[in-house]
């Protein structure tokens, strides 16, 4: 169960209570990524790229503490790991909001990741997160090579979950990059704890 953050002795305790009187707390980044050695480790998995470079960066967030802080009331609340909840394409061209439960080893996390896919390109409907649950709201936008991103959001509902958005890889000098964005709520972290997901998620999609 999700435990209560100790309001009292956090050090952000006035950053908090200052950013979440925002009509508009969150903000956002984006980056390029080297994605060169994790694209070939995909294809020797014979494996989606999609899904593995999306296991490194729930791999990053689950090392990034307040990635897993969520807003509910008055408290911050803590989970003890953090999901996805991954924009799925359909054959229609419409997507579904799928919920991928956090595994630390790739394989049984590809395995959870493919069966909820084949559901959502199952179904028609939408089953968006609510604030306070303990998943990360990803997309993917392989089509484009952005340098920036927004995100519609509803103004009068709390929301502090944070999205990660990921755009179309390409060559440059012999390297495979691609565009990364992460918005997140400035009442739950700073650009230090931001550039610390980005500098990991880099160092996991570095390994061989």
């Amino acid at each position: 169960m999700p435990q209560k953050l100790n309001l009292a002795t956090w050090n952000r305790k006035e950053h908090f209570q200052f950013f979440r009187r925002f009509e508009e707390p969150f903000f956002g980044v984006c980056v390029e990524i080297d994605c060169t050695q994790a694209y070939r480790r995909a294809k020797e998995l014979d494996t989606s790229f999609f899904l593995y470079y999306l296991h490194k960066s729930l791999v990053a967030v689950n090392q990034t503490e307040p990635f897993h802080y969520r807003i509910e009331g008055d408290d911050v609340i803590v989970h003890e790991h953090i999901g996805a909840s991954a924009t799925i394409n359909r054959p229609d061209g419409t997507f579904g909001f799928s919920y991928i439960a956090y595994a630390e080893d790739f394989r049984e996390f590809e395995q959870l990741a493919q069966a909820e896919i084949q559901r959502i390109r199952n179904t028609t409907g939408l089953e968006p997160a609510t604030s306070s649950e303990g998943v990360i709201h990803y997309s993917s936008l392989p089509w484009i090579k952005f340098t920036s991103v927004s995100h519609a959001r509803s103004f009068s509902h709390v929301d502090s979950i944070p999205k990660i958005s990921f755009g179309k890889m390409t060559t440059v000098n012999d390297k495979q990059m691609m565009p990364v964005s992460v918005h997140v709520h400035h009442a739950l972290m700073d650009g230090f704890h931001v550039s610390r997901h980005l500098e990991l998620f880099q160092e996991l999609l570095n390994q061989s």
